[in-house]
């Protein structure tokens, strides 16, 4: 069995200079194949606020921790986060979304995740929105991992989140795949043969 084990403790930490009391949620996309076996799927985090002395960002250190198991390494999971927070109107809206698949090496390891937001179609819907207190979302933030239907939707670059990850893996060579730091890096000109995750033969 390849058996993905990841200890995911967070560093969330983001930059979105217009707004504050962000909070995130979060979710994990992946293949067919794979099954977690601990940990939660999804939740929630607190809400938190700027430093008014620093003006660093937001901080979450949300902790996260969950564990896969599968014997195809197709489909690896994916961690969706989402950022909510007030409007003007003191309603929770979307802030951001974003998506990061899990590393495939064991190690501590920081991920920079671009976040956007879905925009109106037009200036009316967007005005009409604004006046409303709706906000385009997604229904399922779950597509935001996933390819079908994204070219289609109109969208708006909004600020970028890290994440620290720390991961274990085990099993993976018995399943003939090196997923070694330095056998995920081909030297130029002599491209690697070796079998490595999210690839398959």
């Amino acid at each position: 069995i390849l058996s993905r084990c990841p200890s995911i403790l967070s560093l969330l930490y983001t930059l979105f200079p217009e707004y504050d009391e962000l909070y995130c949620k979060y979710c994990f996309v992946y293949g067919h194949d794979w099954a977690p076996t601990s940990g939660l799927e999804e939740g929630i985090s607190q809400i938190t606020s700027k430093n008014r002395i620093s003006q660093q960002g937001l901080v979450w250190n949300f902790p996260l921790e969950i564990t896969f198991k599968s014997t195809n390494p197709y489909g690896w999971p994916q961690i969706v986060i989402s950022v909510y927070g007030p409007d003007i109107f003191g309603n929770d809206v979307v802030r951001g979304y974003g998506a990061v698949h899990l590393p495939f090496t064991s190690g501590r390891h920081k991920k920079n995740i671009p976040m956007f937001v879905p925009e109106s179609s037009s200036h009316l819907q967007k005005f009409t929105s604004w006046l409303m207190g709706r906000h385009p979302e997604f229904t399922d933030p779950k597509v935001v991992a996933q390819g079908e239907g994204r070219e289609v939707t109109r969208v708006r670059s909004q600020g970028f989140l890290t994440v620290t990850f720390n991961v274990v893996t085990k099993d993976l060579k018995k399943l003939g795949y090196n997923n070694a730091a330095a056998a995920l890096q081909s030297t130029p000109g002599k491209p690697t043969q070796r079998r490595t995750p999210g690839h398959e033969q």
